[in-house]
């Protein structure tokens, strides 16, 4: 016949501190990945790269728009 195992305090904290250091590993990696982005997001838009890229967009888009567009747009 075989004797219940008795488990003590120190065993069980001994299993929980690795998957504490293992969550706080993780959390802190994405917590860095969204601060980094965050950062380089604020910097795109302070050197106005969007703003660039769109202006430079429209105006090939508005060169090859016909003229009759151009009437329906200023009509709306």
């Amino acid at each position: 016949m075989r004797l219940p195992a008795v488990s003590t305090a120190c065993d069980r904290l001994r299993c929980d501190v690795g998957q504490a250091t293992v969550e706080f590993a993780i959390v802190l990696a994405a917590f860095m990945v969204v601060a980094i982005a965050y950062g380089a997001l604020w910097d795109s838009l302070k050197e106005g790269a969007f703003i660039e890229h769109a202006l430079q967009s429209a105006s090939h888009h508005i060169q090859q728009v016909s003229q009759g567009a151009w009437g329906d747009v200023l009509a709306y």
